[in-house]
């Protein structure tokens, strides 16, 4: 058989009639894996996934990062993180945030955080691969992969190479966003992977003054959305200025406020 080239409009291979999973390092034991996949970029999603962590973390739970948002890597500045990964015998070793949460991005494997990564498809999806089958994990209850925008190559080779368990699929409230969102969801259903439901994020701004919600994006329609597609509306989140500054100066952990604390009650089984 000819190695995959990820390009499934010119493959007349049936892939879903085998298994396609990558085994996990041998000293990985992870329970449950959850995918935050968007339709388009500019969304919230790392943030999302961060803060779904930093939740269930706080819920007692043993958390892990996959970065798979190779060309766009956010994490280790969500959480403070700018050492370099160590490579052992047994694998490469995650990064260990402050509360615990355990982490693997190619900024903790690069020369400079701002080196570009100039690679191909396959190349990057490769990588994430190899997240899963050289990092050793150890213990994880849960684990968010962070999913890159999109419907190409790095969702493909998660959702066929991962034992994804579930999708949260991030949003705004951009008329657009209807028809990406759709796309996100169908591949997933051609994928047979399980959606958990739909996450809105920049919903609306409540001034703090008078307290009054703002639709600075326009007004949702996501409500409408979500039961076209049959499936239930996690969350909507506010613009919050202080979450934009944690995220950036690497402090999300120390926020007392986590507006996804309600999600991840819901996803923890």
């Amino acid at each position: 058989m000819s190695e995959c080239t990820h390009n499934c409009s010119t493959c007349s291979s049936d892939c879903s009639s085998r298994d396609m999973r990558a085994p996990a390092n041998a000293k990985s034991s992870i329970k449950r894996v959850i995918a935050v996949v968007s339709g388009k970029g500019g969304v919230g999603k790392s943030t999302v996934t961060a803060s779904l962590a930093i939740a269930m973390a706080r819920r007692g739970h043993k958390v892990a990062v996959l970065d798979a948002d190779i060309t766009g890597p956010s994490m280790p500045t969500a959480f403070g993180i700018h050492e370099r990964a160590l490579a052992t015998e047994d694998g490469i070793q995650p990064a260990v945030t402050a509360s615990g949460i355990k982490l693997m991005s190619l900024n903790l494997l690069t020369a400079n955080e701002t080196d570009p990564v100039i690679w191909r498809g396959p190349v990057i999806a490769g990588v994430v691969t190899q997240f899963w089958s050289d990092v050793e994990w150890g213990e994880v209850d849960y684990m968010f992969v962070d999913m890159p925008p999109g419907t190409g190559d790095v969702p493909l080779t998660v959702f066929q190479s991962l034992p994804v368990d579930g999708i949260v699929v991030v949003t705004s409230p951009q008329d657009l966003v209807s028809m990406i969102v759709t796309k996100a969801v169908h591949m997933a259903q051609m994928m047979s992977v399980p959606l958990l439901g739909l996450v809105e994020n920049y919903s609306y701004f409540q001034c703090p003054d008078c307290g009054k919600q703002h639709a600075i994006f326009g007004e949702s329609h996501l409500e409408q959305e979500a039961m076209k597609l049959g499936l239930p509306l996690l969350a909507k989140l506010p613009i919050d200025p202080n979450l934009a500054a944690a995220f950036d100066a690497g402090k999300l952990e120390e926020l007392d406020t986590n507006y996804l604390e309600g999600v991840a009650a819901q996803l923890d089984v």
